[in-house]
């Protein structure tokens, strides 16, 4: 029998996006490994990156600033958990609103073509976590053009 809500399990907000790019795994994945790539497509626009710091192995930093039109700025303070080439990216963040956000992106690739999948869970609700599917889709968008300049 269950007594008041201690025994009741709260699911977590969390997003699920699947983006398939006409590139190679290889070519997708190292847009993800350095702040020269992130700082180019990460930021969703008109958003623009104001900064950008990766040390792109388990423990290392993940740090990025989304700088509104209006300047504006929206901080993300993470460090990279898991890192398996060319298949896996985990980083845990908190975002500026204080969320704690967990993201595990998959690489797979099948005739030349890679599939991208984003999982990404929230400590709470709140307006970026409302609009994070958004953003995502407009993130993954200019991944696609940035990856096909590469």
């Amino acid at each position: 029998m269950l007594e008041g809500n201690s025994d009741l399990m709260v699911k977590k907000p969390e997003l699920d996006l699947l983006r398939t790019f006409d590139a190679p795994r290889r070519l997708v994945f190292e847009a993800w490994t350095t702040a020269e790539h992130l700082s180019q497509w990460f930021t969703p626009g008109p958003l623009t990156t104001s900064s950008c710091e990766v040390d792109f192995r388990p423990g290392g930093v993940f740090r990025l600033t989304m700088r509104m039109p209006s300047g504006v700025e929206f901080p993300m303070d993470g460090k990279f958990v898991e890192i398996v080439v060319p298949e896996r990216i985990v980083f845990r963040a908190k975002i500026h609103d204080d969320n704690n956000v967990e993201t595990t992106v998959t690489f797979t690739e099948t005739g030349g073509k890679t599939t991208v999948s984003v999982h990404q869970t929230f400590a709470f609700e709140s307006d970026a976590t409302r609009g994070a599917h958004q953003g995502w889709a407009a993130t993954l968008n200019q991944l696609c053009a940035h990856v096909a300049r590469s």
